[in-house]
């Protein structure tokens, strides 16, 4: 059931993420959980999935002239080499499953409540690069960690900050999130949770799904009501979890 289930799942999910210049972590994660891959696969598998949606997202999004390399790269500075630290860490079970919960409840409250906000907010320059030293570490340690890009909340955030328009940020996302993926990955490369049998399926998915998303989302497309319903998919699998706890 999951061999057949999980595909069709990615690859709607590749297209909702791609088309905003994500890599869809958070719901490749969350649908792996509810399905009980085991917790040692499920980073591993995101991180790629995660980039080979990102790739694709990303020359679409900077083909159209929306990739701004001054706006990503401060962000990758900290990020990276926090994605190595966390993706070379041997986390239990329970660390790894508070930190999940962790991240999908914050990745619910972006989906529902930071994306129907219309914020702003001024920094200094000081500020803006505080902000960006911090949020980068954090979210290349999640990235690596969990399999979880970062993307789902920089993107916001850039825009939030005036930092870059939704384009841009998009194009950001999907730069940082292919990153921090390919950093994970070279870090977790010797771990033995790489099982291509049950990837190649997944990775063929995100692919059809990403292009069509990608394409889409860079000229005309606006799925935020869709990622509200995928967010559903995010609130059942922290509940699965808490579940699993207790």
């Amino acid at each position: 059931m999951t061999e057949y289930l999980l595909p069709i799942l990615f690859l709607f999910v590749a297209f909702i993420y791609s088309s905003v210049g994500l890599g869809g972590g958070s719901s490749y994660t969350a649908i792996m959980v509810i399905m009980g891959v085991s917790y040692t696969m499920i980073p591993t598998t995101s991180l790629t999935l995660n980039l080979v949606v990102t790739f694709i997202g990303m020359i679409n999004f900077w083909r159209n002239g929306y990739g701004r390399l001054n706006l990503v790269g401060p962000f990758l500075i900290t990020s990276i080499p926090m994605a190595y630290l966390a993706g070379s860490l041997e986390i239990p079970e329970i660390i790894f499953q508070i930190i999940l919960i962790s991240t999908l409840l914050l990745v619910a409250v972006r989906i529902y409540i930071i994306n129907g906000l219309a914020l702003s907010f001024q920094l200094s320059e000081t500020q803006k690069w505080i902000m960006i030293i911090v949020l980068g570490a954090i979210l290349g340690f999640i990235a690596g960690a969990v399999g979880i890009g970062g993307g789902i909340y920089l993107v916001p955030l850039i825009i939030m900050f005036g930092l870059g328009t939704e384009k841009e940020a998009a194009a950001a996302g999907a730069m940082f999130i292919w990153a921090n993926s390919l950093v994970g990955i070279m870090a977790r490369y010797n771990s033995g949770t790489f099982n291509l049998d049950f990837m190649i399926p997944l990775i063929g998915a995100v692919l059809v799904g990403g292009f069509a998303g990608s394409y889409f989302g860079s000229i005309k497309y606006n799925p935020k009501t869709i990622q509200r319903v995928m967010g559903v998919v995010i609130i059942f699998a922290i509940i699965f979890i808490i579940k699993g706890l207790m």
